[in-house]
């Protein structure tokens, strides 16, 4: 857990959005452009957009690039969380977490009961961490989008939300000397 301080500067994040869709292309990307303009609004760059067919191996390919680059310490993914025979973005994900963020999935769906009911049972809004880059899948629909960043992502996206948000866990800081510690006068 981060535990910077409230008035901690706040620290851009490189974020990389991924559409999955049987349908859309980028330019008639609703759900994209939500979490585009909402990452920039927020102070963040947009490191590459892309959108896939809902396809395991194609979402694996595109997800596992971003996860090697140390230059993409969050992916947000939209589309394919749905039942539906072509829905697969949970199942390319999940195997690719080093740790599962169970709460993420739990509290998008409690939010999501406000405004679509029971229906929210049908989603599969899945987040992790793989190799300190922060992966959220949410549904397609604008709203959803809108809802997972305003709501959970984006807070958790700001270092200076407390008590704790991911910043620290995706961002590699240099080791630092203690300075309380010294071995032999030297930090």
């Amino acid at each position: 857990m981060s535990h910077a301080s409230a008035d901690a500067p706040f620290q851009p994040l490189d974020i990389a959005v991924l559409t999955v869709s049987d349908t859309r292309s980028l330019d008639n990307d609703q759900s994209g452009d939500t979490l585009q303009q909402r990452l920039i609004g927020a102070g963040h760059q947009l490191s590459e957009r892309v959108l896939v067919k809902d396809n395991v191996y194609a979402i694996r390919a595109v997800v596992s690039r971003w996860i090697a680059s140390a230059q993409v310490p969050v992916i947000l993914v939209t589309g394919g969380t749905g039942f539906s025979s072509r829905d697969s973005t949970p199942e390319a994900l999940m195997p690719l977490f080093d740790k599962t963020v169970e709460g993420y999935g739990e509290l998008f769906r409690h939010l999501s009961l406000a405004s679509i009911g029971t229906s929210t049972i049908q989603s599969r809004a899945v987040a992790g961490l793989a190799n300190r880059t922060l992966i959220c899948a949410m549904p397609g629909a604008p709203r959803a989008c809108a809802l997972a960043w305003d709501e959970i992502i984006g807070p958790q996206l700001d270092i200076r939300h407390r008590p704790c948000n991911f910043v620290d866990q995706l961002i590699t800081v240099p080791d630092a000397a203690c300075s309380t510690r010294t071995l032999s006068g030297v930090a």
